[in-house]
């Protein structure tokens, strides 16, 4: 028997109503604040991740999806969506055609990690970007409007973090500090954070090996060394929060994993999905734009992974999807009424009713057990004494009540249903 993928999950009927549920949640919250979906293709040029996200982040150097395809172009299945979406602004002008560009998607990702709680090989994520604004009331926005997602899904054990990274001057001079501090203490370190040491030293803040932890523990701050363009910006994106009534609090060692975030970075976190705390995450990117081959633009954005979010919505039952049912089972009492209750089953669909019957060729005890196991709010009767009598039976399921209608006047069951 052949069996899906290491890392790779079946999305059943019996889960895709959570699912669903989710993602109406999310699609109204963005249409609230006027965002508009943008979908783009599942696998681009391997440039695009390693130009927007970093030679030196683990998505580029030790997760991504790559391979050589037939006109020896390097392709990369998408492991994120900030750089899939830049991509999309610049080589559509979409800033030409308005200035302010605010997008949201629902996407698989992909990203050739160790399976854990709520994260696959190809996984699954919403977000959005704002392209076009350096307002910091922007970088508050994503906050919001991720924060009013889990809130609409149920989910109580949540926090938000956040911090800034300062413009890249101010970052710079930043490393140069922390690299000092650690220059004498990198013997120290873990393997992966010693080759963070190198090439992406702010990485070693998210290091969960005990010893790496211990050694950052007393490291200066960059919240400490900020220049005051984002030291502002910080307290204007506090001062919206606070007024919001979002809580918060403020995570100095909070830096990301990507390489283009400038200023506002935040998490929203729960403690009900295991070590992989992260619901989602985000920031200000100002430099990507122009990274990836566009026009200086400012930008800010956050993703958020949906494994993750149900699995902490089912530990903490902050949501119940009512059990599924239908409109009507149509149940056959003789055979050769095959072809006339799938007729009539096809007029009800039409009427967007939904419908179900028997292809099983089953008896009358067993249609009924079905219509009972799929909730049915009524069961139509065809066949036997009543039927050459011209009359279909219609028994409505909740308090057994029947009542007959003329066979050839499908309108007036239709009008009885809709009651």
């Amino acid at each position: 028997m052949i069996k899906s993928i290491t890392g790779t999950k079946d999305i059943l009927p019996e889960d895709i109503q959570r699912w669903n549920f989710l993602e109406s949640i999310v699609e109204k919250v963005f249409a609230s604040f006027n965002y508009k979906e943008i979908r783009t293709p599942v696998f681009e040029e391997t440039a695009l991740f390693a130009r927007g996200i970093g030679e030196a982040t683990d998505i580029v150097g030790k997760e991504m999806y790559t391979f050589i395809d037939r006109s020896e172009t390097s392709i990369t299945l998408k492991p994120e969506m900030t750089a899939s979406v830049v991509r999309a602004f610049v080589e559509h002008s979409l800033g030409t055609k308005q200035p302010l560009n605010k997008l949201f998607y629902i996407s698989p990702m992909f990203r050739q990690e160790r399976p854990q709680a709520g994260r696959f090989r190809q996984f699954h994520q919403f977000g959005a970007e704002a392209i076009g604004s350096n307002s910091p009331l922007l970088d508050a926005e994503m906050i919001q409007m991720a924060f009013d997602i889990f809130k609409l899904l149920g989910l109580k054990d949540v926090s938000v973090k956040i911090n800034s990274l300062g413009v890249p001057e101010s970052r710079e001079k930043y490393k140069e500090l922390l690299r000092n501090y650690l220059f004498d203490k990198k013997d120290n370190l873990s393997e992966d954070s010693r080759m963070r040491f190198e090439k992406n030293i702010l990485r070693i803040f998210d290091s969960k090996i005990e010893c790496d932890r211990e050694i950052m523990k007393n490291a200066p701050l960059l919240i400490d060394y900020l220049d005051e363009e984002s030291k502002n910006d910080f307290e204007i994106v506090k001062e919206a929060l606070t007024r919001g009534n979002i809580p918060f609090e403020i995570d100095p060692k909070l830096v990301r994993g990507l390489d283009y975030y400038t200023k506002t970075t935040f998490e929203i976190v729960s403690e009900k999905v295991g070590s992989q705390s992260a619901l989602c995450g985000g920031g200000r990117y100002d430099l990507l734009i122009e990274q990836l081959g566009g026009k200086p633009t400012p930008g800010v954005g956050f993703a958020a992974g949906i494994e993750r979010i149900l699995l902490a919505c089912e530990n903490e039952k902050a949501f119940s999807i009512p059990e599924s049912s239908i409109d009507l089972y149509i149940t056959r009492l003789d055979k050769e009424l095959e072809k006339f209750v799938y007729d009539i089953a096809s007029y009800f669909r039409r009427e967007n009713f939904i419908v179900e019957i028997d292809y099983l060729d089953r008896s009358v005890k067993a249609q009924m057990r079905e219509a009972n196991k799929l909730g049915s709010r009524y069961v139509l009767f065809a066949g036997g004494e009543e039927f050459q009598n011209g009359l279909l039976n219609l028994k409505n399921m909740a308090d057994g009540i029947q009542k007959t209608f003329d066979k050839n006047n499908l309108e007036e069951i239709k009008n009885y249903l809709k009651k």
